[in-house]
């Protein structure tokens, strides 16, 4: 049966009460629609966090379209090739042969050596049979002095359990080549944004002779395997947990999963759990949570009931927020996400105990392609580009994926983003359009 996608659609599949909603799938899955705020990462704008290694995308030309952009917006058009898959590629069934020949132009072309080649392959591979374990063998034993690291960009992982962003970050790390453990070195991993290594936590690290590094702190090859020697990660990004314990396997490092939250117990927690592990005592944090309590009361006694709506892109646990401002007062109307992590499936009881009206608004579904701005005519403060755009506020807070903070830091910024976010409109109409604006900026 068709449907036609143009009529003014109901609500129905696209927004519940928490109260009713399931998990953590909390609609349907069908047809899904893309928004046009395209400010997140992908899986680009991440393999090109690694220093002295070339990109290489073989794909239809319609998605390679899509990839081109994301590297020339950052400006980085020369670490990035492509490779056309055509239709006579399809049926002659030479893709081996192919892939092979058309990575050996990229080098034979390049102007620089760089260390490693990230090559991402597609879905057309998989649907025709490809053999890339083949091919990848290949690839190795004709250019022995590169990294060859088998990436994918597959729509069809999506909702498999090794989705494209989790299987990126393996194949990042996975270049991590073992070196002498340094006891002192510790590793951030999986972290788009550069964490803010302002406040207290970082501060006892230190004065305990501990070195921090993470992807963003390398500047070279040789500084990003400097990150082999580490005897510690630290995870805070779910998405990140499986290239941790590749890493482990692989090279003995431990690792602690510590997930970004909000609520002021959590965050003791989790910085606690690190410090018992290095043998440092233990700390109360009431100075940071007296901090982060006064910032979020700053913030209610500015924005009052102002209604509030948050989406899953700004922050990795949106329940946790909204749970965390509810609590302080913030009259919260709506979190704009598809599905529930198991990080926030407490969160996610918890609200439909305490908070039951709550509305949980999908983003994939095609009828929010009809269904955006249809908020009243009162001013509303957004938290993301997503949900800026289905509320049609010009008063949001532009950041993605905690905007590169954590900890109580994490809780005073984001109040003084909503607070600026309430006195400053923004032009989002602009802004949200362009691709990977989150990678350069959190406003």
């Amino acid at each position: 049966m068709l449907k036609n996608l143009h009529e003014k659609p109901d609500k129905e599949g696209v927004e519940i009460k928490v109260s009713e909603a399931g998990f953590p799938a909390i609609f349907p899955s069908g047809l899904e629609y893309s928004s046009p705020a395209r400010g997140h990462w992908n899986i680009v704008n991440t393999g090109l966090l690694v220093p002295e290694t070339h990109l290489i995308y073989i794909c239809a030309a319609s998605c390679l379209r899509g990839v081109v952009l994301t590297a020339a917006e950052q400006g980085l058009q020369d670490r990035f090739s492509t490779i056309a898959i055509r239709e006579n590629n399809v049926l002659s069934g030479d893709n081996e042969e192919m892939i092979v020949e058309g990575v050996g132009d990229v080098i034979s072309r390049l102007p620089y050596k760089p260390k490693a080649f990230m090559v991402y392959t597609s879905c057309v591979q998989t649907f025709i049979g490809c053999d890339l374990q083949h091919t990848f063998k290949t690839l190795r034993e004709t250019y022995p002095d590169f990294h060859f690291i088998d990436g994918y960009m597959y729509p069809i992982m999506r909702k498999t359990s090794m989705p494209p962003i989790p299987q990126t970050r393996i194949t990042m790390y996975s270049l991590i080549d073992e070196r002498e453990k340094n006891s002192r070195r510790i590793n951030l991993i999986g972290n788009n944004l550069k964490t803010d290594r302002t406040g207290r936590f970082w501060d006892i690290l230190e004065a305990n002779g501990y070195e921090l590094k993470e992807i963003q702190d390398c500047e070279n090859w040789e500084d990003f395997q400097e990150m082999g020697s580490a005897v510690l990660n630290l995870v805070f990004n779910p998405t990140a947990v499986p290239a941790a314990k590749v890493l482990k396997k692989k090279h003995g490092q431990d690792y602690i999963y510590i997930p970004f939250s909000h609520d002021s117990e959590e965050i003791a927690e989790s910085l606690n759990k690190v410090l018992d592990k290095l043998g440092i005592a233990r700390e109360e944090w009431t100075e940071e949570k007296t901090m982060a309590s006064k910032a979020l009361q700053d913030a209610k006694a500015l924005i009052g009931d102002t209604p509030v709506v948050i989406d899953y892109t700004a922050v990795t646990r949106p329940l946790g927020l909204a749970k965390v401002l509810l609590n302080a007062g913030f009259n919260v109307k709506k979190v704009y996400m598809d599905t529930i992590t198991a990080d926030e499936k407490a969160d996610f009881e918890y609200l439909q105990k305490n908070y039951p009206d709550l509305l949980l608004n999908g983003t994939v579904n095609p009828k929010m392609r009809f269904l955006h701005h249809e908020k009243a005519d009162e001013k509303w403060l957004a938290i993301g580009q997503q949900a800026s755009y289905f509320i049609g506020s010009n008063n949001y807070v532009d950041t993605i994926e905690n905007g590169g903070m954590y900890g109580y830091e994490g809780v005073v910024a984001m109040a003084e983003w909503m607070k600026d976010a309430f006195t400053t409109e923004k032009d989002a109409k602009s802004l949200i359009q362009i691709k990977g604006w989150g990678c350069g900026s959190c406003i």
